[in-house]
């Protein structure tokens, strides 16, 4: 589905990402993590289009990307979540799905994708996406507008970046959901949260802007939790934190 070949990066004289060779088939949900400032942020802007790599090539199902616009990539087939999520003044929540829906929807088909969110159809449907909604509101709409929008591959960076505990929970089920009835569509989620990895197909590990290894969790977390034995590095525990 997407492969990222001999990609590089770099930004005020600092290189961020070195030579990066990756692909990702269809159907899976890969977990991309590793220490701060190891360049995952990156990489996820790079592949929807945000940064433009300064080498290297990105195809999608056969088809070079590399310099194409967002909109031409979401019109492909990417979706993608930021840490930090766009408000959209003038529309409402159930615009706002409507639109990544690509279509009509009925009501209660909007209510199902916000209370996957845990939040009260109600209470937000007819809401403005405004500064009057939190930070994890809107990071909560989002998710649910990707859901709705049924992308055959979505990018979330950090989704977690802003949520209480309880909607971190929740998220894992969404994204289960998302990975088993979206067919033939892929998840890349960028995160250091131990029970986002724990339902990874593979994860992906980066270091120093580069890929230190690809694989099933059972073969990659080891090498995080002796990153997590050090100071400032990746740290993982039983309730996702970090």
């Amino acid at each position: 589905m997407l492969e990222l070949k001999d990609i590089s990066f770099a930004r005020d004289n600092k290189q961020i990402l070195n030579h990066i060779n990756l692909k990702i088939d269809n159907s899976k949900l890969i977990a991309i993590t590793g220490p701060n400032g190891s360049g995952k942020s990156t990489l996820a802007k790079i592949i929807m289009g945000i940064l433009v790599p300064d080498s290297g090539s990105i195809f999608f199902e056969g088809t070079d990307i590399t310099k194409m616009s967002i909109t031409d990539r979401a019109k492909l087939g990417i979706g993608f979540a930021f840490q930090q999520p766009v408000k959209f003044k003038g529309l409402t929540v159930k615009d706002l799905i409507e639109l990544a829906s690509g279509n009509q929807i009925k009501l209660s088909e909007a209510c199902d994708f916000l209370s996957d969110v845990g939040l009260c159809a109600k209470d937000y449907l007819d809401r403005e996406i405004s500064s009057s909604l939190s930070g994890g509101e809107l990071k909560r709409i989002e998710i649910a507008m990707l859901a709705a929008k049924k992308s055959k591959l979505t990018v979330f960076d950090e989704p977690e970046a802003g949520i209480d505990l309880w909607s971190f929970n929740n998220l894992i089920g969404i994204f289960e959901k998302m990975h088993k009835e979206i067919k033939d569509s892929s998840i890349v989620i960028i995160s250091h949260q131990e029970k986002i990895l724990n339902i990874a197909d593979e994860i992906v590990l980066l270091s120093d802007g580069e890929i230190e290894a690809v694989g099933q969790k059972d073969e990659v977390l080891p090498l995080l939790l002796n990153r997590a034995k050090k100071p400032c590095k990746v740290m993982l525990d039983k309730g996702g934190n970090a």
